[in-house]
């Protein structure tokens, strides 16, 4: 029994260490960085300044709107998504012909990178060769060409309907995977019971996702709460920083200012609200008791 408990330990070793190298050692120390005066420009100026990197993001303006855009991105982008997925997974459920080769092409874009679909969303939106200028130009809804990537009242709008496209692929394959599993005996019965579509729909269907339901919405958004790629894609924070979420600001100051410190105060109040924000849907939704009937 030594001899296998020794074996176990030897061959967990290598993972052990690199869970350790590439996890806990950058997570522990980036906690320690959004305490320190951590810049790369002076890295012999690196020492503990306590508070200071929290309450300097707090006082930025350009936090404070990262902060309410990053609230505005996620909320519309997760309800948006969710909805249409579900729309989308319900029509996928019922059996007509090419469904096989719909379902290919709808689940498609999830398969690609957020940068790649924002390059493409950012080819879609230019204001001199873009093809939804030429179409609404060509319908009469527009006169004039629009900026949607270089206009602040259009920008974060545009790069929410090209997340909401992206997004809706996960919510219809992760809900159709549920629907397949629900008891055709229950739509039998209600059936039998005289219930409509939207009746079966709200006391059959939705109570016995919704396991699947809590899980994907939790965890879509929280990639879409920490994901910039595809506003990276898009408008790189612009114009003016006026599409900067947490994320994005977070990636400038490490690229751009190359000031750790600040990046990881940053890094660090996401996770609170992270946290904050998982404990509360958690406890909302009363997670353990979904399901029942």
């Amino acid at each position: 029994m030594k001899s296998l408990n020794r074996f176990i330990l030897l061959s967990l070793l290598p993972t052990l260490f690199l869970v350790c190298v590439f996890t806990y050692y950058p997570f522990i120390k980036g906690i320690l960085m959004a305490f320190q005066n951590y810049k790369l420009f002076n890295l012999n100026d690196i020492h503990f300044v306590g508070f200071k990197n929290f309450t300097d993001a707090f006082r930025d303006p350009m936090f404070i709107g990262a902060f309410s855009n990053t609230a505005y991105w996620v909320f519309v982008s997760l309800i948006s998504q969710f909805v249409l997925g579900l729309i989308l997974a319900l029509v996928l459920n019922k059996p007509f012909k090419g469904r096989g080769i719909y379902q290919g092409f709808a689940f498609y874009s999830w398969a690609l990178s957020g940068f790649m679909i924002g390059m493409i969303w950012k080819w879609l939106y230019n204001s001199q060769i873009g093809v939804i200028n030429d179409l609404l130009l060509k319908v009469g809804i527009i006169n004039e060409r629009i900026g949607f990537l270089s206009d602040p009242k259009w920008a974060m709008k545009a790069i929410i309907v090209a997340n909401v496209w992206y997004g809706i692929a996960f919510f219809a394959i992760m809900i159709l995977a549920a629907l397949q599993s629900v008891p055709a005996e229950l739509y039998d019965a209600a059936n039998m019971d005289g219930a409509n579509g939207f009746r079966r729909l709200i006391n059959i269907t939705l109570p016995f996702i919704m396991p699947t339901i809590i899980t994907t919405t939790l965890l879509r958004a929280i990639w879409i709460f920490n994901d910039p790629t595809m506003i990276y894609g898009m408008t790189n924070g612009g114009p003016a920083g006026s599409t900067h979420i947490l994320s994005s600001f977070m990636l400038d100051k490490v690229i751009y200012a190359r000031d750790y410190g600040s990046a990881s105060a940053v890094g660090v109040i996401m996770i609170i609200l992270l946290l904050l924000y998982t404990l509360f849907y958690l406890g909302v939704t009363r997670s353990e008791k979904v399901g029942e009937f």
